[in-house]
């Protein structure tokens, strides 16, 4: 059994043809939801670049894992707590060939590859500079399409009487969105469809209405410089975001391509029917939705992330709808490749989801922390806190923690002591905070009761 792993940075749902993009046409996304399974209800469980890839790499939280935000903590880089395992590990240890090209943003070198090439940090998207086994080297070239040149390099020269393990990174779509020379100029003459919630007032989320840094119009005019002069501000953030947006797209076009170049290496070398390829990307995005870019907060854009798994042999174009987290990846790898999960690992095999058999005793609920910004406040003290939403410093966002069901989302600002409730049913948008509804106390209650039954079962409770 062989694995290929694939991932994207801020990539989102809406932005697949497949999952019905009118505009933005992504054959090769296609082509593993047509051949696997495309997962509706697939959440990440911490929005932030560092903390996300490490849940991924080892199948357990944020508390558990050792990252929990990008920055430092008291002067320290957070790191993958070394009696963690990840998922390339244990496959290295059971004699796979392992290989991680691309995107990596976790701060220390990897482990458990036989061979690395990537970026430093976020990296750069023309010339790019990359770490190879520890040695700096510079490419040519553009970064989505040297990324698909190493993973081929790899793929070429492995031994072809071991099973691999390819973890295939790409660095974008992330902002600035940079797209290829050759695909510039698309889009030039469609007009996108702003989002519904693209003129939010937060009438009743007092949290995010304090997000200022993440509004289009207060952050993403220093992005461009050519910008008419002498527009209104309103028509000002129009023409950014249909810049904003047409760069994603031009930007996840490259990355499409170089997915498909991989797909069709493994077809050309009979690997296809012994190879297990899961697509996703490492959280959502905000593009435009709630009048905001980024991340972070537990709303469905930054929550919600692209879930595309193809098994070996394949299946027929299934959707599958349940509830699914990122810490789930590991086990599912370790399960197709009869490998024994680690104690550690906190997510659950899909592989019976795959196999069209979902266990009735599935999970209802998808656990969230984010953390970024709060073990600063909190290793000052109380006085941290004295200033109301100090925390709300560029690209911050408060710490918070909730659950998502099919039906509800309830999200505690537990610095602030501030809590929202939605119902996704009749309020997919998110935009009516219902916790203080007289009507909703009973509802209220359960779902806190079951936060709590969320944060035990994961031993989140310090």
């Amino acid at each position: 059994m062989n694995i290929l792993f694939i991932m994207t940075d801020d990539h989102t749902v809406a932005e697949m043809s497949c999952a019905g993009n009118a505009i933005l046409q992504t054959p090769s996304f296609d082509r593993l939801a047509r051949e696997g399974v495309r997962f509706t209800n697939a959440f990440c469980t911490n929005a932030l670049c560092a903390p996300s890839r490490a849940a991924v790499l080892t199948g357990a939280f944020s508390h558990v894992n050792g990252i929990r935000g990008n920055s430092e903590v008291a002067g320290q880089v957070e790191s993958l707590d070394p009696s963690v395992a990840t998922f390339p590990q244990l496959l290295q240890f059971a004699g796979y060939q392992t290989a991680l090209v691309g995107k990596y943003h976790i701060r220390q070198d990897p482990k458990g590859f036989d061979t690395w090439t990537i970026h430093p940090g976020q990296g750069e998207y023309f010339d790019p500079e990359f770490i190879h086994n520890g040695e700096t080297i510079r490419k040519e070239g553009y970064a989505t399409d040297i990324t698909g040149d190493l993973a081929l390099e790899f793929l070429e020269g492995r031994d072809s009487d071991r099973p691999f393990c390819l973890v295939y990174q790409f660095k974008a779509p992330h902002r600035p969105f940079t797209p290829a020379p050759r695909h510039a100029n698309l889009f030039k003459d469609v007009t996108i469809p702003v989002p519904a919630t693209y003129e939010d007032d937060y009438a009743t989320r007092k949290i995010a209405g304090l997000a200022e840094d993440m509004k289009f119009h207060v952050s993403l005019e220093r992005d461009y410089d050519d910008i008419p002069d002498g527009i209104s501000e309103s028509e000002k953030k129009d023409w950014i975001y249909q810049r904003f947006i047409k760069d994603r797209y031009r930007t996840l076009l490259g990355v499409d391509e170089n997915i498909g170049r991989v797909l069709d290496y493994l077809d050309a070398n009979d690997l296809t029917n012994d190879t297990l390829v899961i697509y996703t990307s490492d959280h959502g995005y905000f593009c435009g939705e709630h009048d905001w870019y980024d991340k972070r907060f537990m709303y469905d854009p930054a929550m919600r992330i692209p879930l595309l798994i193809r098994p070996p042999r394949g299946v027929a174009d299934h959707v599958a709808d349940e509830i699914v987290m990122n810490v789930d990846y590991a086990a599912t790898i370790l399960d197709y490749c009869d490998l024994e999960t680690p104690d550690t690992v906190q997510g659950r095999s899909l592989k019976p989801i795959l196999d069209g058999a979902p266990p009735a005793n599935w999970r209802d609920t998808a656990y969230y922390h984010y953390y970024e910004n709060s073990w600063e406040l909190h290793g000052k003290g109380d006085e941290a806190m004295a200033e109301p939403y100090s925390y709300f410093t560029p690209h911050r966002v408060g710490p918070h923690r909730g659950i998502r069901t099919n039906h509800h989302k309830l999200i505690h600002y537990y610095s602030e002591d501030y809590w929202e409730l939605f119902d996704l049913v009749d309020d997919p948008d998110e935009l009516r905070n219902r916790f203080s509804d007289p009507a909703t106390q009973p509802l209220v209650t359960d779902l806190q009761a079951r936060l709590q039954e969320e944060r035990e079962r994961y031993g989140d409770v310090n």
